[in-house]
C-alpha cells in the first residue's frame, strides 16, 4: 500500500515538473527589427508595424516571437554579439552580413526589391555620364553611413576614387535633394529605397548610374534555430501571398516580398565595401 502511494506521488510530480521544463523550452523567440536612421518612431509603432510578420515567423516553427524594437545601432550589435536576438531584420544590410560573418547568425531571407546606390542629378543638370561627373562636387550621406560606404564602393569600381573628388557629407538624405536643387551640389548618391529616390524620379529629375543590386532588409536567425527551422520559414516568407494575411504584413513593412536566395550576395557584402 505505501508502495502504491509512493509511485502516484511520483508519477504526479512528474506531470508537475514535465510541463515546466516545457515552459522553459518554448520561451517567446525575440524578432529584433533595426530601421537604420529612420527617426519618429517608437517601440510601440515597430511592434504594430512587424506584429504580423513576427507572427507568419512563429506559426512556420510553431514558437511564438515578439518583436523588440533596436534603435542604435551598437545596441543590435551587443545583442548579435550576445546571440540575445533569435531573428534580425534590420537595415542598412551590413549589420545583418557582420551577424552571418561575425556572430554566427544563419541568412534566413531580404526583402524585394533589392537595394542600389542611386547617382543622381538634376534634371536640368549638364551632366549626362558617369564619367562627366569627375571633378564635379558631390554630395552623400554622412560618411559613416552604410549607404555612403555602398556608393563608395560602387564608384571605385566604375574607376572613380571619392577621396580625389570635392565631397560633401551630409546627415539626412532629404538633404542631398536639397544640396541638388538648390545648386550647392552637382551631383548625390541616394538609396533607392529612400523617400529621396522616390520623390526624386517622380519629379523628373536624372538617375546617371545604378549600382549593382545587393540584398536589402535582410532577415537572419542565430544559430540556436536549426536549418530545418529556417527552410520552414524561408517556405512561410517565399509564400507570403498565399497567406491570408501576407498582404497586409507586407503593407504594413512597406515591401515587395521576399528573396531566400541572397545569402551569397550578402556573405560578399562586407568584403566588397571594404575592397580597396
Amino acid at each position: 500500500m505505501k508502495r502504491r502511494n509512493w509511485l502516484a506521488t511520483a508519477v504526479a510530480a512528474m506531470a508537475m515538473i514535465v510541463p515546466a521544463i516545457g515552459a522553459a523550452q518554448q520561451k517567446d523567440l525575440l524578432l529584433a527589427i533595426s530601421e537604420g536612421t529612420s527617426g519618429g518612431t517608437d517601440h510601440a509603432r515597430v511592434v504594430a508595424k512587424y506584429g504580423g510578420l513576427a507572427n507568419i515567423i512563429g506559426d512556420s516553427i510553431k514558437r511564438h516571437v515578439v518583436v523588440v524594437f533596436v534603435r542604435e545601432f551598437g545596441q543590435l550589435e551587443d545583442g548579435m554579439k550576445a546571440n540575445r536576438f533569435d531573428f534580425v531584420m534590420a537595415r542598412p544590410s551590413d549589420y545583418p552580413a557582420r551577424g552571418m560573418r561575425d556572430y554566427g547568425y544563419r541568412y534566413v531571407a531580404h526583402a524585394t526589391p533589392d537595394g542600389q546606390c542611386l547617382i543622381v542629378v538634376p534634371r536640368t543638370s549638364s551632366i549626362k555620364t558617369l564619367a562627366e561627373a569627375r571633378g564635379k562636387r558631390w554630395v552623400f550621406p554622412e560618411k559613416a553611413a552604410s549607404m555612403a560606404k555602398f556608393c563608395n564602393a560602387e564608384l571605385r569600381d566604375q574607376g572613380i576614387n571619392l577621396e580625389q573628388e570635392k565631397v560633401t557629407y551630409v546627415r539626412e538624405q532629404a538633404a542631398i535633394g536639397q544640396y541638388l536643387e538648390g545648386s550647392f551640389a552637382d551631383v548625390g548618391g541616394a538609396a533607392s529605397y529612400s523617400g529621396l529616390a522616390r520623390d526624386w524620379q517622380k519629379a523628373g529629375h536624372t538617375v546617371l548610374h545604378r549600382s549593382v543590386m545587393q540584398p536589402y532588409f535582410p532577415l537572419i536567425a542565430v544559430r540556436r534555430i536549426d536549418p530545418k527551422q529556417v527552410e520552414a520559414i524561408q517556405k512561410q516568407l517565399l509564400t507570403i501571398d498565399d497567406n491570408p494575411m501576407g498582404h497586409d504584413v507586407l503593407k504594413s513593412i512597406g515591401i515587395a516580398g521576399f528573396d531566400a536566395g541572397g545569402q551569397r550576395k550578402l556573405a560578399d557584402l562586407l568584403p566588397w565595401i571594404g575592397k580597396r
